[in-house]
């Protein structure tokens, strides 16, 4: 029998909602663990749970019926707990503490109001799994998904997310992470596994398909990165390959967070900036690339990174060049690593003339590093044997 059979569980996201995970196609690991545990039909109950909203803003939302359609399954629930002050967390460290207790609180209620017993809890917030206390849950597992320490965008919370961490490795809950970096710097002391991201073994399967007329008419070679713009792109040392090779054509494809981040390649004829893309027009383009970067600055946030879109250019069959980041090491014998961005110059032209992976080769890694391969590592600790009765 199934280590999860019969059990009940409560999955929560961080700071993006299931609305956020359908909008950009069910593809960071998140979303990809909510995705897996509402089909696994050995789960009795899950409960996928948003992060607190405010309420006004929920219900402006509900009244022009804006949100993603959630599973009409039985036994498989979304969760939207709310609350009536501040839009967003307080910075005071007992307030923030508080916030979270609630939020732990409001589960409880969710799986009692569903009928669990004693379920188990995974989630991929840093302060739910420090501060919310589940008393009500058999177990609670973190997922780490980035560095909560040293994320830009929320350095206000460092602290509590250090306390966070301290706690967590107090209390012995297993931690699984996308990095062996950010095991080390949790320091858990209770089981933990380093499960990087992978890919969906159907969108990578099949005859190549044509790529997009936008991208066909590009000159070729072309070397595509793909990915949100923003601080972790190097975007100097971007221009300075441009500026370099200006024969290879040098694509960033993504949502721009960041648009003055972009200011040192403008005007540069052979970087081209596209807006991001569907992911069967995504695959379309990476199976199409001569080469593929992985083109980030060496922070300790990258440091200790998945690159989710290096195992999708793998997938897709294209070299990859990559800056030196400890979790590209031992991924697959073409990647090739250079100590920063602007350090590509003198190698991009070596990946190119490898040429793309034969359909054997390309296979076998896509087989190797499936989504459902990462799960069974992260459901190890969930669904732990010791935990489970009968």
């Amino acid at each position: 029998m199934s280590p999860r059979a019969g059990h009940d569980v409560v999955f929560t996201f961080s700071y993006e909602t299931w609305d956020d995970a359908v909008r950009r196609g069910m593809m960071r690991p998140p979303d990809r663990l909510a995705a897996a545990l509402i089909a696994d039909p050995a789960v009795r109950d899950v409960i996928v749970a948003n992060p607190f909203r405010w309420l006004p803003t929920l219900l402006a939302r509900r009244l022009t019926g804006a949100g993603a359609p959630f599973p009409a399954v039985a036994g498989r629930h979304l969760a939207q707990p709310w609350r009536l002050r501040d839009r967003r967390d307080p910075i005071e460290p007992d307030a923030l503490e508080e916030r979270y207790r609630a939020y732990g609180r409001a589960l409880g209620r969710a799986a009692r109001r569903h009928g669990h017993s004693g379920p188990v809890m995974l989630t991929t917030h840093p302060l739910v799994a420090g501060f919310a206390q589940p008393e009500w849950a058999e177990r609670v597992v973190y997922f780490g998904r980035d560095d909560w320490t040293s994320f830009p965008g929320r350095s206000e919370y460092w602290p509590a997310y250090r306390e966070a961490y301290r706690r967590i490795a107090q209390s012995g809950m297993p931690v699984a992470a996308v990095s062996a970096q950010i095991i080390e710097r949790i320091a858990p002391s209770g089981p933990a596994a380093v499960v990087p991201n992978g890919v969906e073994v159907a969108e990578w399967t099949g005859p190549r398909p044509a790529a997009p007329d936008w991208f066909a008419a590009l000159p070729a070679p072309r070397a595509v990165y793909v990915g949100t713009i923003d601080e972790r792109l190097d975007a100097e040392g971007v221009a300075e390959l441009a500026r370099a090779r200006p024969g290879v054509t040098i694509v960033l494809l993504g949502h721009v967070a960041a648009p003055a981040h972009l200011a040192p390649v403008e005007g540069i004829p052979n970087v081209i900036v596209h807006p991001a893309v569907g992911r069967a027009e995504l695959v379309a383009v990476l199976r199409d690339a001569e080469a593929a970067l992985v083109a980030h600055r060496v922070t300790p946030l990258t440091e200790a990174m998945s690159p989710l879109k290096a195992y999708e250019y793998l997938a897709a069959g294209a070299p990859v060049l990559s800056v030196d980041l400890p979790p590209m090491h031992g991924i697959d014998p073409r990647v090739r690593l250079v100590p920063r961005v602007r350090d590509f110059g003198d190698a991009i032209d070596e990946v190119i003339a490898a040429g793309r992976a034969d359909e054997e080769e390309r296979m076998r890694f896509v087989a190797r590093n499936s989504w459902e391969s990462r799960h069974r590592d992260v459901f190890e600790l969930l669904f732990a044997r010791s935990n489970v009765s009968g």
